[in-house]
């Protein structure tokens, strides 16, 4: 068996969908359904259970998910002491928003305990870019919030945070239970300047060109609602500074917090497999 195959076989069995998995691999489905059918032959069991309705994994297919993820594992963390051992064990990682969200801090303490000897390095970015840099090559990795255009990135989902709209304290609607995008109709918004990713600007600004001060950094956005009663779009789960309200938004969908990457190395993959089992505990 192919390491190469193994992984194949490990995106289907995550996915349990061909076509996301050959989307996450970024190859088209028949190669990809020929390589699992060749991997069934070669260990001698159906690996997949297949019907109109998806992709279940059998009893073998199961034992193989178990001992292919500890090979990959073994294999990229090989490759890590190698690359390290050669000075190129470096991995930058671009971070937008709230660095102290605590899947942040269990990931930070997970990578660092898989390569002591890997440089970290990490640039925290402003709102303008939720790819925190990553197509123009100045990061490695990030870790963002969507959602924005993935049109040739690796994209995982973390976790989808529900948001709210983000209020003085005293302002009228801070104490309903929840608002709609409607109660919030000609008010000023902070929002992003132009030229901000056109999907993750019309996300953050409720779907519709808004009116307000410009703002890049999150402090920027508290700022402008503190000491205007501007008011805008945050994500829930986090305490709100004094004089803050974030009140949730019935009628927004959830903001993704995702890990997205251009390449697929052993330290990248790492980091993804890393940052997944922080914010799944």
């Amino acid at each position: 068996m192919e390491l190469r195959t193994l992984r194949y076989f490990v995106a289907v069995a995550e996915e349990l969908h061909f076509g996301r998995a050959a989307a996450r691999l970024h190859m088209s489905q028949p190669p990809l359904s020929r390589a699992i059918k060749q991997l069934e032959t070669d260990v001698g069991a159906v690996l997949f259970r297949r019907s109109p309705s998806g992709v279940a994994l059998t009893q073998p297919g199961m034992v193989l998910l178990e001992e292919a993820r500890v090979l990959l594992d073994q294999a990229d963390r090989a490759r890590v002491r190698v690359a390290a051992a050669a000075g190129a064990g470096t991995i930058t990682v671009g971070i937008l928003g709230d660095g102290t969200d605590p899947g942040a801090r269990r990931l930070a303490a997970a990578y660092r305990e898989r390569h002591p000897d890997v440089e970290v390095l990490v640039r925290d970015t402003d709102l303008t870019d939720p790819t925190c840099g990553l197509r123009a090559g100045l990061v490695d990795v990030a870790l963002t919030r969507g959602p924005f255009d993935q049109t040739g990135l690796r994209v995982h989902e973390l976790r989808a945070d529900p948001v709210g709209a983000v209020l003085r304290a005293g302002d009228p609607l801070a104490e309903r239970d929840q608002v709609k995008l409607a109660d919030l109709a000609g008010r000023e918004w902070f929002r992003f300047p132009e030229g901000t990713e056109p999907l993750w600007q019309s996300y953050w600004h409720g779907g519709e060109p808004r009116h307000g001060p410009v703002v890049r950094v999150v402090q920027e956005c508290l700022h402008a609602v503190l000491w205007n009663g501007t008011v805008g779009i945050g994500p829930l789960g986090h305490e709100p500074p004094e004089g803050l309200a974030v009140v949730p938004l019935a009628d927004m969908p959830p903001s993704p917090v995702v890990v997205a990457a251009r390449d697929d190395t052993p330290l990248i993959r790492s980091f993804v497999q890393a940052a997944r089992a922080a914010f799944r505990d």
